[in-house]
This record gives structure tokens, C-alpha cells and sequence, in this order.
């Protein structure tokens, strides 16, 4: 497994007179983790959304495959779904599947996938939990299992620590390690910058515009990071 090099330049986007994203540039290192941080409106969600092809924008994302394009996989800040729906865990992966109708239940083999998928994130057989009656983090959990299955070469994930308790953020690091070490490439927004310290190769600050750009242990400095949320920005 060998994740993508990500290249924006002259990244630009604008709602009505609103100029959300401004001539934006970062690199994102094949088989890196690369987090995004600054404040909310700061445009962060919306270049991911560009980069995921949702959004037209001026300027160029362009991701370098070293062979033939592999999977993305993306894990948003939270599920938005009707919970009063009769929908379990097991029916929600199983939709997402794609190998079988919607209607019908899993077989033996892809139930036997989903509890081993859902054993990865600490939610063993809780398959048949309603999914409107899971946490928020439990819920976070559920979509981290199927952004990891099929195993992705690059994993977009928009504030994914958000919503865990302090055991669902270890096991997310332990996560995070596991994916450098395969070699796929992380893009990872995120607003707490002691992980970020902790697990990212490289952060960019994000205000509209790049603030700054590099070495976590570096950049993170408690003068910047006062600056960069002290300042007002864009609607993201």
C-alpha cells in the first residue's frame, strides 16, 4: 500500500462576495499524516470538500498516485441521519457495502466482515445496536470501521477525535500509527493541537489563507497558535 502526494496551488473559493478560501497552497507528503488546524470559518472543510471534488473552486488540487489510483476513504465530523430510523449498525455497514441489495440482509461471510471491521474500532458486537441509539462517539467509531474497510490509500478525516472519550481518542491514534506505518496518506483536520504535536508529520494553519506551514513541534508555538485563533475568518 502506497497513499497519494496531495498539491493544491492558487487553491480559491468564494460564496456569493464571501471569499472563503484565498490563494491557498500546501503539499501533503505521500504516506504522511498532515493535519489542518485553525479556527472555525477558518476554510478548512471547504478545501476538503474541494479536494473531494464537491465544490468548484479556481486553482488546482491534483493528487499524485504512484501507480494506479487507489481508494479514498473520508470520515466527516459527525453522521447526519434520521435516528429514529429502525436501522442497526450491522444494516448501515451492510448498505455500504455495495455487494448486495439494500433490502437484503447480510450473509454468514459479510456479517463475519462487519463484526471483524467493527472489532477494529472497539465496537465488537454492538452490530445489532440501533444505530439512533449509539453515542456520538460510538457513532464515530461506526464510520471510522467503514472508511478502513477495504483498507484506504488516502484517509481524509474532518475532526474525527471530536465527538470520543478519552478511550476512543487512544484508540484513534493507535489507528493513526497504524495507517503511517502501511504507508497511506492522512489528511486530517483537527482542533486539538496536543494530538496534532503528537501524531502529525506536518500541520498546516489554516485562516482563509496558510498562516504557516511545517513541523508540528515548531510551527505550534503558543505565539502562533494565539494568533491564528485570534484572528476572524471565513465561513467555512
Amino acid at each position: 500500500m502506497s497513499g497519494p502526494g496531495i498539491a493544491v496551488r492558487g487553491l480559491s473559493l468564494s460564496f456569493g462576495r464571501t471569499r472563503v478560501l484565498e490563494d491557498v497552497a500546501l503539499s501533503v507528503a505521500p504516506g504522511s499524516i498532515h493535519a489542518l488546524v485553525g479556527p472555525n470559518g477558518g476554510g478548512k472543510s471547504s478545501l476538503i470538500r474541494c479536494l473531494l471534488g464537491q465544490m468548484p473552486h479556481q486553482g488546482q488540487v491534483a493528487l499524485d498516485w504512484p501507480g494506479p489510483a487507489g481508494r479514498i476513504a473520508y470520515v466527516p465530523q459527525a453522521l447526519q441521519f434520521d435516528a429514529s430510523l429502525p436501522m442497526t449498525v450491522l444494516d448501515f455497514l451492510a448498505a455500504l457495502d455495495g455487494n448486495r441489495p439494500v433490502f437484503l440482509r447480510p450473509d454468514a461471510a459479510a456479517r463475519a466482515r462487519i463484526e471483524a471491521r467493527l472489532g477494529h474500532v472497539g465496537m465488537a458486537s454492538k452490530s445489532d445496536r440501533r444505530m439512533g441509539a449509539l453515542s456520538g462517539g460510538e457513532r464515530q467509531r461506526v464510520l471510522m470501521a467503514q472508511a478502513l474497510d477495504p483498507a484506504p490509500d488516502l484517509l481524509i478525516l474532518d475532526e474525527p477525535m471530536a465527538a470520543l472519550d478519552e478511550s476512543g481518542a487512544a484508540l484513534f491514534q493507535t489507528l493513526l500509527a497504524d495507517l503511517r506505518s502501511q504507508g497511506v496518506t492522512v489528511l486530517w483536520v483537527e482542533h486539538d493541537l496536543a494530538a496534532v504535536r503528537r501524531l502529525a508529520d506536518r500541520v498546516t494553519a489554516l485562516n482563509r489563507r496558510v498562516l504557516f506551514d511545517g513541523l508540528p513541534q515548531h510551527e505550534l508555538t503558543p505565539e502562533r497558535v494565539l494568533a491564528l485563533f485570534s484572528h476572524r475568518g471565513a465561513a467555512a
